[in-house]
């Protein structure tokens, strides 16, 4: 790989891909295009800086952007990982997720000199809120979705496999469980959130139910190899059309995860209160139907409660198999990172907010 260019490499999993491919022994130019640029890398956690990445600003939505950063970088492999978060409007999701991913296929396979792209998918494009235990690629895509995140991204990932092969343009897509690590903004954040609600002492579900959480960088690395099998004669045709879930192959029952971070922080629940799922599933109806009334769009869903009372972990031996792929961090170590990423972001919120203050005292 010569040059690579990550569209939405400005997000959370943009900051780690750059890190994965600065770290090959054979570095390629890293190029990103979005529509912000990449905010500046903390050395503790990343051993690039910006001077290290060029930045193209440029709009997915548009197919005369893309077009245009694609002849200025003529890169060989594009990463396609840009998505709009959990919790945001159906548009936004079919704008970018679907419409954004058809132009980012259709201007690649038109290039002429691109040739690979792999794609970010999400393992929820299998999940329909029943249980999926040891789940492999085999798994049938459900005909209905569970929410609208899911629904385009499902269209999404057809359309890249589907395209596999047009003009020469190999691809793939990644399917990635649970992502949490440094610049997380939604899953470790969103539990440390629960001890400042006095929420910890509420469970939904028995906590029997197995889960997977998977270290970003783990993601990132598993993007880079198969990057680097799509463009490998001898592994390309076990690779190219094909999805793969990566997670860290180690699931957890769903509520250690949040149960660690809070004991990291010194906090341990005296008591618990245990909520079944279909009392879940009726009080998150409710919100559903008030959230629509009011015209926006819920926070505490049928989807979540599904995805927090469900078993849901994968069967990775695909990717073990044909990407060569193994995680790089384990689980705990990865809470660790995460834990000290979020303390730092908090010490700089916290010198900054003094800044201020002294300005407007002088």
């Amino acid at each position: 790989m010569n040059r690579v260019l990550i569209v939405g490499g400005s997000g959370f999993l943009g900051g780690h891909l750059i890190e994965r491919l600065y770290l090959l022994e054979d570095r390629p130019e890293i190029h990103v295009l979005d529509i912000r640029p990449p905010p500046a890398p903390s050395s503790k956690f990343y051993s690039y800086t910006l001077e290290d990445v060029t930045f193209h600003q440029g709009d997915l939505t548009s197919p005369e952007s893309i077009k245009a950063v694609l002849e200025t970088v003529r890169p060989e492999v594009v990463i396609h990982c840009a998505s709009p978060v959990h919790g945001m409007g159906k548009e936004i999701y079919f704008k970018v997720n679907v419409d954004g991913t058809k132009n980012v296929v259709d201007c690649v396979a038109e290039s002429g000199f691109v040739k690979a792209l792999v794609y970010t998918s999400t393992a929820s494009v299998i999940y329909d809120g029943s249980d999926l235990r040891n789940a492999d690629e085999t798994f049938p895509i459900p005909e209905v979705a569970m929410d609208a995140y899911n629904e385009t991204k499902v269209l999404g990932e057809k359309y890249v496999l589907e395209s596999n092969g047009k003009n020469g343009v190999v691809t793939c897509a990644i399917r990635p469980s649970g992502l949490f690590g440094p610049g997380d903004r939604q899953l470790v954040p969103g539990m440390l959130a629960v001890l400042k609600t006095n929420g910890t002492i509420f469970q939904l579900g028995d906590n029997l139910n197995l889960f997977d959480f998977t270290y970003i960088g783990n993601v990132a690395h598993a993007h880079v190899l198969a990057a680097q099998c799509l463009l490998d004669e001898k592994k390309v045709e076990s690779v190219a059309g094909e999805p793969f879930f990566i997670t860290n192959d180690t699931p957890v029952y769903f509520f250690t995860m949040p149960r660690t971070i809070w004991a990291h922080k010194g906090y341990v629940p005296r008591f618990t209160i245990k909520m079944s799922r279909p009392v879940g599933m009726t009080l998150a109806y409710l919100s559903e139907w008030y959230s629509w009334l009011m015209g926006r769009e819920a926070l505490f869903t049928r989807f979540r409660v599904a995805f927090t009372c469900a078993n849901r972990y994968f069967n990775i031996s695909k990717a073990k198999n044909c990407l060569d792929y193994k995680p790089i961090v384990g689980l705990e170590e990865g809470v660790l990172k995460t834990l000290e990423w979020i303390d730092d972001e908090d010490a700089k919120a916290a010198a900054a907010l003094v800044d201020e203050k002294e300005k407007k005292d002088q």
